[in-house]
């Protein structure tokens, strides 16, 4: 069969590139081609668009970016025409997915199905209207979710959540920080792990304070984790400051004594992997942004690590909240309060619970194919 697949971030290439895999093991004859990164284009995914000229966050980004972002409808919908797919496959991404699932329905005419649902139960719950007419299946990756759109008359497939198993897959449990740390050319120091986010304009607007509030531990090293799809062009103004590496994101977290993290999965990476955090967001506005987030956000919390737990396992220093003083008080606590890192470590286990240990991509790759059968 015809497989035509869309991931439009870092974390989206990790899940689609699983999923393609499995579908791959089920069906030897599947061609399979779509927008994503290079972890899709390892499992042979013919790419006519890597995320990283779509990855724009923000209306303003969108703006500045749109003849980009017109492109991208443009060339994606001739690709879909031309490879008349059996089956339209998105993963997360909302804004351009859904365009392309109209777009699917009305002129294609092939069934759409949705692999991580966009995050609708925390914003945007109106795009309910159009998932209810677009999307034929949806596989979640979150239990809460069966609950959110049963209100909605929608049924939804969880497959669980493949966080879990990718870390999984990809730690070493013999891993020290004294190997790490020569494995990378890094003195052999205790570690500040920061994640920054996948975007350009997320690491542009945190990372100089994550750096700031992270130095004054003399003590500790604190070390970058590159995104990948970002140029590594982008880290140089802080390379001579400190230490970044690539592709090595989980390790790094394996071996790091707290970690400071852009919202975003790696908040439920870091907590998967049993690493202290502090959740960062920067956004403009200030107080206006924060009132915002309060007053219009459909969840008590922006992290997925709170947002899962139902409670506040780790603290979140959104907008406003997100200053140098802050950051170096949470960083504090979280290398020298024994109490306030066996709490969060206990709230992580929880989670870990909750989500359980389902195999997500070979679960939605069979509940896929089976629908695609009949």
């Amino acid at each position: 069969m015809r497989y035509f697949i869309i991931a439009g971030e870092a974390s989206g290439d990790l899940h689609a590139s699983n999923l393609v895999a499995e579908i791959k093991r089920k069906d030897a004859a599947a061609d399979v081609i779509g927008l994503g990164g290079d972890l899709m284009a390892k499992q042979g995914v013919r790419l006519i668009r890597h995320y990283r000229h779509m990855a724009f966050m923000g209306i303003s980004a969108v703006i500045k970016h749109l003849p980009e972002v017109m492109e991208n409808l443009r060339v994606t919908k001739e690709a879909m025409e031309a490879f008349r797919p059996d089956v339209l496959i998105l993963v997360d991404y909302p804004s351009f997915n859904m365009r392309m699932a109209k777009f699917a329905k009305k002129t294609l005419h092939c069934p759409v199905y949705y692999y991580i649902s966009p995050k609708i139960w925390a914003w945007k719950t109106y795009r309910i209207r159009s998932i209810k007419r677009y999307i034929d299946r949806m596989f979640t990756i979150f239990p809460f979710e069966t609950e959110f759109y049963a209100k909605y008359g929608y049924k939804v497939d969880y497959v669980g959540n493949p966080t879990q198993e990718t870390i999984d897959a990809a730690l070493d449990e013999h891993l020290t920080r004294e190997v790490f740390c020569k494995t990378h050319n890094l003195p052999n120091k205790p570690i500040i792990a920061l994640l920054a986010g996948s975007r350009k304009q997320e690491i542009a607007s945190c990372l100089p304070t994550m750096i700031e509030a992270a130095s004054a531990f003399k003590d500790y090293q604190w070390v970058v984790a590159g995104a990948p799809g970002v140029e590594r062009t982008l880290y140089e103004p802080w390379a001579s400051q400190g230490h970044i590496v690539f592709d090595a994101t989980y390790q790094l977290l394996q071996v790091a004594s707290a970690a400071v993290v852009n919202s975003g999965t790696a908040t439920l990476e870091t907590a998967l992997i049993g690493t202290p955090q502090v959740v960062v967001y920067a956004a403009p506005g200030g107080r206006f942004t924060y009132w915002l987030k309060e007053n219009f956000l459909k969840t008590r919390f922006i992290s997925l690590v709170n947002i899962i737990a139902g409670k506040e396992v780790v603290r979140e220093l959104v907008a406003h909240l997100f200053t140098l003083d802050r950051l170096q008080t949470e960083i504090d606590f979280l290398l020298n309060d024994k109490n306030y890192r066996h709490r969060m470590c206990e709230g992580y286990q929880n989670i870990g619970t909750i989500l359980g240990h389902s195999r997500a991509a070979a679960t939605a790759a069979e509940l896929m194919l089976s629908a695609l059968s009949k």
